[in-house]
Order: structure tokens, then sequence, then C-alpha cells
């Protein structure tokens, strides 16, 4: 199915192509700087910290829907092996894990999407292989640390948990902002808490799988006026779904990932750390979420850690 023009009017108005040069594969992580870690730095007060990955285990988000999404698989292949004959030997213990990387807490990288046989910044989509990204993989990422923003959109609404399929607003983003007295400012990692990874905490992961709030086509402009570095939610989908319209399949992630060159993340718990800053009124953090760097990865694993 093609893509509307309201698509391309849009991908047209939010486009970051050749901004940080030719060559650039990083895209908004680009707005990263000095400043901006130490703007984070400064958010520091009590040593505080919280880990928002979900824990590697079997018992993962993914339910089979994408063939090769599996959740993690842990095997030991060595037990306590011996390295002599000696009764009293020193020995080792080694493990592996098998998984696909989107079933945790993660991160897509530029070259995860592509729509028109390009992806960001006009790469053509066959750089991506099946040996992977030989643009904008995610080893590229380096390091992402810098002042991290929690929007409780949830908590504005006063509920536990956004319902499946809501798109957020300008106004919800605004108002989560006003609310926490923070101005998002360029090189900020946002992260938007629905609430919805709680249906996976409480076991029910149908729900949290084939439903999400998130962001929407009306909220594509806000990201891209905010110079915002990255940005994740707390559910697996990423965006609002079902879709707001049936003609744009996750427009949103083409739209990020593609035309604005905008790192997504899924799958982040953000239950604790928003308990916390609605305890104390702190909604601004040092974040420090690297990537695995995965050389030609198109996303990576990752265990961010919010620093208070």
């Amino acid at each position: 199915m093609p893509l509307p023009d309201e698509f391309h009017e849009l991908a047209a108005r939010v486009r970051n192509w050749g901004r940080w040069g030719p060559d650039d594969e990083l895209g908004t992580l680009n707005l990263i700087d000095a400043a901006a870690r130490r703007r984070g730095a400064g958010c520091v007060r009590d040593g505080k910290a919280f880990s928002l990955a979900l824990p590697l285990s079997e018992d993962g988000p993914q339910l089979g829907f994408v063939p090769g999404r599996t959740n993690p698989v842990h095997t030991m292949f060595q037990v306590n092996a011996p390295m002599s004959d000696d009764p009293d030997a020193q020995c080792w213990s080694d493990d592996a894990i098998s998984m696909g990387v989107q079933a945790c807490t993660h991160w897509d990288g530029l070259a995860h999407a592509s729509y028109g046989g390009r992806i960001w910044n006009g790469y053509p989509a066959d750089s991506v292989t099946s040996d992977g990204a030989s643009r904008c993989g995610i080893h590229r990422v380096g390091t992402l640390v810098s002042r991290g923003v929690l929007l409780d959109v949830a908590r504005l609404h006063d509920v536990d948990s956004l319902a499946g399929g809501y798109a957020l607003t300008v106004d919800d983003l605004d108002g989560a902002c006003e609310r926490a007295q923070v101005t998002v400012e360029p090189g900020d990692v946002v992260l938007l808490r629905t609430g919805h990874i709680r249906h996976f905490l409480a076991g029910d992961k149908m729900a949290y799988a084939t439903t999400a709030p998130g962001p929407s086509l009306a909220t594509v402009e806000w990201f891209r006026s905010k110079d915002v570095a990255a940005v994740a939610t707390d559910n697996l989908i990423f965006e609002a779904f079902p879709c707001e319209r049936e003609d744009m399949f996750l427009p949103v992630h083409f739209l990020h990932l593609v035309d604005m060159g905008l790192t997504q993340g899924q799958n982040f718990d953000l239950e604790a750390l928003a308990d916390d800053c609605a305890g104390d009124g702190r909604w601004s953090f040092l974040l420090s979420a690297s990537p695995e760097p995965i050389v030609n990865g198109v996303g990576a694993m990752v265990n961010p850690v919010a620093i208070k």
C-alpha cells in the first residue's frame, strides 16, 4: 500500500537528512554534547540509581508474532569444570544466551527501518544485508549518556496505564512538561511513561504485546522542534497500536528513524523511577543508556540507568 500524501508532507517537514553532513550515521544523537551531559550530571543530588531494564529470561515480552524475535534462552555450557584432575582443582562455570535483540529493553537503531528504498540520511536500504547494517549500525552509537527527562503521561491523566491504542497528543507532552516543571532541551533523552508495562509485570503478556499507547503522528513535529536526541517508551510496540490510520502501518517508526534520525527505545520499565520522581518532584536525571555495541546491528540490548 503506498503511503498517503499527508505522510510525505510530514516527512518533508521533519527530515534531518544532511543536517550533520552527507556521511552522518548517528542522526539526532549528534545533539548530545558536553553541555547536555553536564546538564544531566547537574541533576544528580542524592546518588539514587534506577535500572530501567526488564530481566533477561525466557519469560520475555515477545509472543512469537515476529519470527526470530525469540525471548532469551539461557544455557550453561560449563559447570564447575576443573582445570586438572586434582580433586581440589580450580573450576570455571560459563554460560551463553540466545535471543532476539527486541526481546528485552532495547534501542532500535537507524538501520532498523526503511521506506522508499532509503534508511536514515538517504542511504540505500540495501546497505542492510544478511551480514547486517553496513551503514548506521548500532555500534556507531558508542556512548549514550545525557540528561533524561521523564514525561509521565499516565499520571497526567490520573490513571495507572493509558489504554492500548491511545495516541499521545501534543497537549499530553506539553502537559507532562508543565506538570514536571521541566523544559525539554536539545540533546535530552525523553522517556515516555504510559504505564503499559504494568500489563507485562502483572503477567498479561497478550495485552502488552498486542496493543500500545504511544507517540502519534501529531507528536512527530514536537520531537523535531525540541531537538530530542532519543525517545523511549514503556511498551513493546513504541507507538500507538492499533494504528491511528488504516493506510499507515507504524508510521511514527519510519518518520523517526528514517527521516528524523531519532533513535527509539522500547520495553523501558519506568515504574520505580516514576514513583520516585513523583515523590521528590524532580523529573530529570543523568541517564546512562549506551547500547551493546553489536557490530552492524540494527538494534541492541541496553540496561538503562537513571541517576538522581
